[in-house]
């Protein structure tokens, strides 16, 4: 009797290693933007400040340098963020800024104050220049288990909901402008820094994995297919 061809078992088969296979192609592509990525950053550390308007005029601005005019932003109203800065906790101060010629309003993050530290800034108008260099970033949307704002005290940065406590009407930028400069300089407890860029690159292993589980596959497949095949051979006849 002829053993059958084993069709579904391939055809199951076949689907697992395409499936294993395009996973371990998207890393190897997730790996290649990730690569790109800590590279643009690291350039981005380096370089000098540039205007607003041509670094916001850029396809991606993050990670640049901007150094812009926040009148005023000495003594402007400002949210505090729950943060942690060199394992430390504290709060980060945010105002708006709106700069000469740019039509955007903008998010400041002024810096980080230490826990232990009840005084803040004044709070007052005034249209006084403040000459800074602030590094852009993305702001994410706040997670699902963020816990809410109450008053102007945030637990997870959210750029709608901050301006709207600072009595903004008109849309903010969709970034958040880390200061590299103070805008207290009289005020050593406030402590500008953007967080570091670190960046987890294991796609690497990750796709080795997926392309080895396929090349498993493989073998177990043909073991498997070697043992389905020998089972149905009929006995030689002096076996018999």
């Amino acid at each position: 009797m002829r053993a059958r061809f084993p069709f579904g078992l391939t055809l199951l088969a076949a689907l697992a290693f395409a499936l294993l296979c395009g996973l371990g192609v998207w890393q190897v592509q997730r790996m290649q933007w990730k690569n790109g990525l800590i590279a643009r950053a690291e350039a981005a550390a380096a370089a000098l400040p540039e205007a607003p308007a041509y670094v916001f005029g850029a396809d991606d601005p993050e990670f640049s340098k901007v150094s812009l005019i926040c009148p005023g932003l000495a003594t402007a109203p400002f949210v505090e963020l729950r943060s942690i800065h060199d394992g430390q906790p504290g709060v980060r101060l945010i105002s708006a800024c709106r700069h000469p010629g740019y039509g955007q309003t903008l998010l400041i993050d002024r810096g980080f104050v230490a826990a232990g530290i009840s005084a803040r800034p004044p709070v007052s108008a005034s249209g006084t220049p403040v000459q800074l260099v602030a590094e852009v970033r993305g702001t994410p949307a706040p997670g699902p288990m963020a816990l809410p704002p109450e008053g102007s005290h945030f637990f997870a940065r959210d750029n709608a909901a901050m301006a709207d406590a600072l009595g903004l009407t008109e849309p903010v930028a969709p970034w958040t402008l880390y200061a590299l400069t103070s805008s207290n300089p009289e005020w050593r407890a406030l402590q500008p820094s953007a967080p570091p860029a670190a960046f987890s690159n294991n796609h690497f292993g990750y796709a080795l994995t997926w392309f080895g589980l396929a090349l498993a596959l493989v073998g177990f497949y043909i073991v498997l297919l070697r043992r389905k095949l020998s089972l149905k051979q009929p006995r030689p006849a002096s076996e018999a």
